[in-house]
């Protein structure tokens, strides 16, 4: 008996819907190498700030800003009132770097061979030998920088710009990654001395910080509440070693930005020259620190360009402790912070 059943040549069913419903997912994109490499930044970072988390709460500001720095090489001057976790928050930065850390307490009889290190007769061999001052290590903290004399903090100069310390004539390099962290108090000021405008510019960043919000306030009481010697910082492990932060940054070297964002950098610098509330306006080295950071900035937040949000981003920390307000709005009392809104405001963002 013949077989009448019509056959089905593309194997579907009665419905003509296909039989076999399993369809091969299409294969997922290939990521770039440097986008690779910005995970990569951003996914360190995120381990850092992990471990960071364990004992500090909040902050959140002060801890991006202080990764921004150390991607972009910089220094970073740190201005709040005591008690608000500045040296504790460098301190745990180190720890989760596995970098050597030193801690300078800057005092008004503090010498500059105190800090960068002297030769010292040796009588075994009837000759001199360097001991290095606390200024040889990775992370160096120097607490109060105000309080030591104009001598003293000159001596910072050589060391913040070339990563270098000369001493009879000899020069000794620094090791890798090199980053200090300055602490100051904005409210007493007897007994200290004015940074002056040089070493000021030194700085990548000056970041002001504040007091706690009333959450956070709980928070930290509720961590700290069987806890007071806090042993919560032992629980910081190391996360980025020397190697790796290294290629970080080289990373964050290479992240794109657009000539017309460069643009946007230039005018933003300009227009601090040309402003008529401002006595003192930023210097190429500001323009530069920008467009470091801003790429930092951007490596932070996964991105392999640099956009104008991350130059805005950085703008008042890079800007603020360069810039001199005009005598007569010193007297008015305005905050070299409105200024700088003001120009963000009046230059045009490229598309």
């Amino acid at each position: 008996m013949e077989d009448n059943t019509p056959v089905n040549p593309e194997n579907t069913s009665p419905l003509g819907e296909n039989e076999n419903t399993s369809e091969t997912p299409p294969p997922s994109p290939t990521l770039s190498k440097e986008t690779k490499e910005i995970e990569n930044v951003a996914s360190k970072v995120a381990q850092v700030k992990a471990e960071l988390s364990k004992v500090l709460v909040g902050q959140t500001e002060l801890i991006d800003l202080l990764l921004i720095a150390l991607l972009s090489g910089g220094h970073t001057l740190i201005e709040g009132v005591p008690g608000i976790a500045k040296t504790l928050t460098a301190k745990l930065l180190s720890q989760a770097l596995s970098v050597d850390f030193s801690r300078i307490q800057f005092t008004p009889d503090l010498m500059p061979a105190d800090i960068v290190g002297t030769n010292v007769f040796n009588m075994k061999n009837s000759e001199f030998e360097f001991k290095p001052g606390p200024l040889f290590g990775n992370v160096i903290l120097i607490d109060e920088i105000n309080r030591a004399p104009a001598k003293t903090q000159s001596a910072l100069f050589e060391v913040m710009e070339e990563y270098q310390i000369t001493i009879d004539g000899k020069t000794y390099p620094l090791k890798q990654p090199y980053m200090v962290l300055a602490t100051q108090n904005p409210i007493e000021q007897e007994g200290t001395y004015k940074l002056p405008e040089a070493q000021l510019d030194r700085f990548l960043f000056r970041i002001i910080i504040t007091y706690p919000g009333y959450e956070d306030e709980v928070a930290i009481l509720q961590r700290f509440k069987q806890d007071f010697n806090m042993s919560l910082k032992n629980e910081v492990k190391p996360v980025l070693s020397p190697k790796e932060l290294a290629t970080m940054k080289a990373t964050v070297e290479n992240v794109k930005i657009e000539d017309s964002v460069l643009e946007y950098i230039a005018k933003l610098t300009t227009q601090t020259r040309q402003h008529p509330d401002l006595f003192l306006g930023a210097s190429p080295r500001a323009s530069i620190n920008l467009l470091k950071s801003a790429k930092a900035s951007a490596a932070l937040s996964g991105r392999t360009f640099v956009t104008p949000d991350d130059v805005k981003r950085v703008m008042q920390p890079v800007m603020n402790h360069r810039l001199i307000l005009s005598p007569e709005r010193e007297m008015e009392g305005f905050d070299i912070n409105d200024v700088l809104d003001e120009i963000i405001k009046d230059i045009e963002v490229p598309r």
